[in-house]
């Protein structure tokens, strides 16, 4: 092999007398990227950019609760054999719909509180929570998960011997989907940053492509990855939640894009503008 993804030396570093995981440093730097994304698009609607802060400081928390959950729910055989195992985040482990989904709760719920527009908050956080997702998947990398079948393209993954997947010891090198994945959701909140602009797009339009785009790629990765997960009809059970997310992300983009009930703008905020370039 001519070239190839060195795996890590290790999965984090020390501070003195701190180890601090890669990770969870990862997220860490994810969650500022869609905090400082999401403020600039939020004021260009005329929302306050400080509300994302609070937003953030209930919707994060909750979101790795969420994602924790669903990895327990769906991937309990893969947690750490110990006690303290269902909460050791930092050994990876997160469901993102899972984390989507109860953080996008408590974010509505914030977001009303304050009396927000919730559909226009929506659109404008859309692509931050890409970008976030993708500098998450820098985590994967550092914790040698998240990779596809054995590969011998110039930009394949080491993957260390204790890190392989029970089946595949003899092969040094793999597909790097958290890089595939890390490359697309960057692409793609690009895009919806781009589609933003046009003035015909009518909130939620931009998060429902979100949730319609992202999961449409997860299809294509759930059959690509080789670790262990729960099978149904012959299927990663993963596969089949991003189809069913991914139809539902469709029919909600035309029924916000396209259907035909008013919408009646209830704050400053809530008007159809152009975002900045």
């Amino acid at each position: 092999m001519l070239a190839s993804i060195p795996s890590p030396s290790s999965n984090g570093f020390h501070l003195g007398p701190l180890f601090i995981h890669a990770y969870g440093l990862a997220y860490v730097v994810g969650v500022a990227a869609a905090v400082a994304l999401t403020r600039i698009r939020w004021k260009a609607r005329g929302g306050d950019p400080d509300l994302v802060y609070d937003v953030a400081l209930w919707a994060f928390p909750a979101g790795i609760v969420g994602g924790r959950l669903y990895f327990i729910a769906t991937s309990f055989n893969q947690m750490p054999k110990h006690w303290w195992g269902p909460f050791a985040v930092w050994d990876g482990g997160m469901g993102i719909w899972g984390g989507v989904a109860l953080g996008a709760l408590v974010g509505i719920w914030r977001l009303k509180r304050h009396g927000a527009n919730v559909t226009q908050f929506m659109d404008a956080a859309a692509p931050g929570i890409l970008v976030a997702q993708g500098i998450g998947r820098v985590g994967n990398y550092f914790n040698q998960e998240l990779y596809g079948a054995p590969s011998s393209l110039p930009w394949a993954l080491e993957i260390s011997p204790v890190h392989r997947y029970s089946g595949y010891l003899q092969y040094p090198t793999f597909e790097p989907m958290f890089l595939y994945e890390l490359v697309w959701d960057f692409l793609f909140a690009a895009f919806l940053m781009s589609l933003g602009r046009l003035r015909r797009i009518r909130p939620p339009a931009i998060f429902a492509l979100y949730v319609a785009g992202y999961s449409g790629f997860r299809i294509f990765e759930e059959t690509q990855r080789i670790d262990p997960s729960h099978y149904l009809w012959g299927m990663r059970l993963n596969f089949y939640v991003a189809s069913a997310l991914c139809f539902i992300g469709l029919c909600w983009f035309a029924r916000a894009q396209f259907g035909t009930r008013a919408r009646r703008p209830t704050d400053a905020s809530c008007g159809e503008v152009s975002e900045p370039a």
